[in-house]
């Protein structure tokens, strides 16, 4: 089967679309794990760093949704879901940037961060 310039443009859509959700997941449980590891009655900074890990996954959750679910969203809506994801993304990881041992949850964070941009870039 010979792909022609649009069916390779949808295939890449929806690669793009399925990397997002996934960068999406993965950051959402890092996020979980990482809120879980610190101490719940710790200090004024722990508990940021857990709310910021918590809200973080739920953002990331509900662009997950949207990636994956036939919600009927156009384009527009789609993109202010990114931009969101991808802002609350970037902020965690560097509040996790702060927080030794969090490496691997600021990654996740960041990688969600450009997947995000990378499908909005395919969204066109």
């Amino acid at each position: 089967m010979t792909w022609t310039s649009s069916q390779q443009d949808v295939y890449r859509f929806l690669e793009d679309r399925f990397a997002c959700a996934q960068a999406c997941a993965e950051c959402a449980r890092m996020c979980v794990l990482r809120a879980g590891v610190l101490d719940p009655g710790g200090t004024a900074e722990a508990e940021r760093y857990r709310r910021t890990g918590i809200m973080c996954a739920e953002v990331c959750d509900a662009t997950c949704r949207a990636l994956t679910e036939e919600t009927g969203r156009d384009a527009a809506a789609l993109r202010v879901q990114l931009e969101w994801c991808r802002t609350v993304c970037l902020d965690c990881a560097r509040v996790f940037d702060a927080r030794p041992g969090a490496e691997p949850s600021a990654a996740a964070c960041r990688a969600c961060a450009a997947a995000c941009t990378d499908f909005t870039a395919a969204l066109g």
